[in-house]
């Protein structure tokens, strides 16, 4: 995207109107959908890849939801933006024009955000974003004078735009749901921030048994290395998970095993039983 105008497709520019339009005052759901935002790692002038995704959606689906993430653009830049497997929902055929654009984005790196959008104009739900999962994912470059241990925080916030064309009045809501009829039925949203990290410095650590990289050893820790090992398409370093293990975690949290038993055969449950064994005090380092 080359202007700082946000530009989305036909179906899209109506429906995403959702959050502000007046054919009906707005129902609440009393159902919340999951935002979630992944981590990465990246050396500065390297790139990286962070997921977006959608979790505990109704089953009545999400028709249309647009939303932003901002992000310091002194740190980091946003190159692409790819759409995720749970937006191929068949809408698009099912329309039968063939000019339908269910999914659309706009990198607007002098501001420092992407815009998000999602929807149709069919009111089968069958149609609708129905099942969990990644929504985009979105590859970026950290700044070559980034310095090492800087986090550049990737935060989930309401669409950039105004509630009416020149009305001056941002929108504060996040737009996510469904029209019945004539009514439109909003969901409540809960978001979980992102955020990508330059190695080195206090800010990174390489802490033995951290494998959340949060800087302290605890439960969690052996907890995350059993589920990126059980669970790694949600968990691993490649999961869709925005809690799941980095390079970095790996390393710290690899403290078993290997020539010495001190690790250096990747992650096994055998270096979460260790985790464990040092926090119970049966063994007294890692």
């Amino acid at each position: 995207m080359k202007t700082k105008k946000v530009v989305v497709g036909a179906v899209a520019s109506a429906m995403l109107s959702l959050s502000v339009c007046s054919i009906a005052p707005a129902v609440a759901a009393g159902e919340t959908v999951q935002i979630s935002v992944g981590t990465a790692e990246a050396k500065a002038g390297e790139q990286f890849t962070v997921n977006v995704s959608l979790a505990d959606i109704p089953t009545t689906g999400i028709q249309a939801t647009d939303f932003t993430i901002a992000y310091d653009n002194s740190l980091i830049t946003i190159n692409s933006v790819k759409a995720g497997a749970i937006t191929s929902t068949g809408a698009q055929e099912a329309d039968g024009t063939g000019e339908v654009q269910l999914f659309d984005s706009s990198i607007i790196n002098d501001e420092g955000y992407v815009y998000l959008v999602w929807s149709t104009s069919l009111e089968d739900a069958s149609y609708s974003l129905n099942k969990d999962g990644v929504f985009c994912s979105i590859t970026g470059t950290v700044s070559k004078s980034a310095p090492a241990g800087t986090v550049a925080d990737l935060e989930i916030l309401p669409g950039k735009r105004e509630t009416h064309p020149e009305s001056g009045i941002m929108i504060d809501k996040i737009a996510c749901g469904y029209f019945d009829g004539s009514s439109k039925v909003l969901y409540e949203v809960a978001t979980k921030n992102g955020k990508v990290t330059v190695p080195g410095g206090s800010s990174s650590t390489g802490k033995r048994g951290d494998a959340n990289c949060d800087g302290n050893v605890l439960l969690n820790d052996a907890i995350l290395v059993m589920q990126s090992i059980g669970n790694p398409d949600a968990y691993g370093v490649d999961g869709n998970d925005a809690a799941r293990i980095t390079s970095q975690g790996i390393k710290n949290a690899d403290v078993a095993g290997g020539d010495s038993d001190k690790g250096g055969d990747l992650l096994t449950n055998t270096d979460a039983l260790r985790i464990q064994q040092f926090l119970l005090g049966i063994v007294s380092e890692i």
